[in-house]
């Protein structure tokens, strides 16, 4: 099986994997990244956005998010009904088996319903791949898909090869076989995305995708190159490049909220994480050790915000005005105190 899924792993390679499993332990360890809902909508908004924007989508970021917030947009009905049917696909995400060519169907058909005829089939004609008028590759012959995308998935079922390298390689031969009529690098970079998320979950709100739109020609020649060598090595390098990117921005962005939130603190707020870091306590017990009274304009003054910001939190949240409440610092507020 080996043979029919050629590939190298180079230094390069090996070198970006490393970055990558450090990257990847900082951001769920050692920041919120996990809890941040706000940021896990934007990144699954720019996931789509870029992913359909990649195969010639003309709809804005802003529209993106206009038509997945139900609101009405001007454009392209077939453009309006990728980006739905994108969201749903993305929305199961976590419920696929990456092995499963059952649920890579399933998936194409949410990926493409409304859009061509043959959705969640193998294509029956012959299609290829274009940039510009330029052709990147020709996907093999019909009759032959069925069989190489199930070798491709018994191949991954069975390989030992860590699941960012197996990500890469996926991607890559779902592209050079081209399995459907259209689709194929939504479906790709779904895939990869899948894998990635099945070892570490916080790669379902990674944006991969927007890495790869911006480097779109790139993107094409690694898939060139990784060809005419008949082997994945160069597209599994530029790939893993994409993934280490994305991590070191979404790690830049946390950096820099957590900067802008701290510095928004006043002296007394902090005063009052540091003390929440220790132990749970009262509201009396909060303003008795830091020394101010605990009327209700102090409270809204220097506590609202910090639930606010999500940074502590109720113990009894059912029940705010219990006389037993007390507060606790979030995993937000301890990466913010460090």
């Amino acid at each position: 099986m080996t043979n029919q899924v050629p590939y190298t792993i180079t230094v390069k390679s090996a070198d970006y994997l490393v970055k990558i499993a450090e990257i990847v332990t900082r951001l769920e360890y050692s920041t919120n990244f996990k809890q941040d809902i706000r940021l896990h909508r934007e990144n699954r908004l720019q996931t789509i956005h870029s992913s359909l924007a990649i195969e010639g989508n003309s709809l804005s970021f802003g529209e993106v998010t206009a038509i997945i917030d139900g609101k009405r947009v001007l454009g392209m009905q077939s453009e309006i009904l990728e980006v739905e049917n994108a969201y749903k696909a993305y929305d199961r995400l976590m419920d696929y088996d990456p092995y499963s060519i059952k649920d890579f169907l399933q998936a194409h058909s949410l990926m493409t319903d409304g859009l061509i005829s043959e959705f969640g089939k193998f294509r029956s004609g012959d299609v290829g791949v274009f940039a510009g008028d330029v052709t990147v590759h020709i996907g093999a012959r019909p009759q032959f898909v069925p069989g190489l995308v199930h070798e491709l998935f018994a191949w991954a079922k069975e390989s030992d090869l860590h699941p960012v390298l197996k990500s890469a390689i996926m991607h890559y031969e779902i592209e050079i076989i081209h399995p459907f009529s259209d689709g194929n690098g939504r479906m790709g970079r779904l895939w990869q995305t899948l894998i990635l998320a099945k070892w570490n979950s916080i790669f379902e709100w990674v944006p991969m995708e927007s890495v790869i739109y911006e480097k779109r020609p790139e993107y094409y020649e690694a898939i060139s190159t990784a060809k005419r060598a008949n082997d994945s090595s160069t597209f599994i390098e530029f790939t893993l490049s994409a993934v280490l990117d994305s991590l070191s921005g979404q790690m830049e962005k946390l950096q820099n909220q957590e900067k802008m939130l701290s510095d928004d603190l006043s002296d007394t707020q902090k005063k009052v994480l540091k003390l929440l870091a220790e132990k749970a306590l009262s509201r009396k017990d909060i303003f008795e050790v830091i020394g101010i009274r605990g009327d209700s304009r102090s409270f809204t003054r220097h506590i609202s915000p910090l639930i606010s910001d999500g940074l502590i939190e109720m113990t009894l949240p059912d029940k705010p005005t219990s006389r037993l409440q007390k507060y606790r610092l979030t995993d937000k507020g301890k990466v913010l105190i460090g």
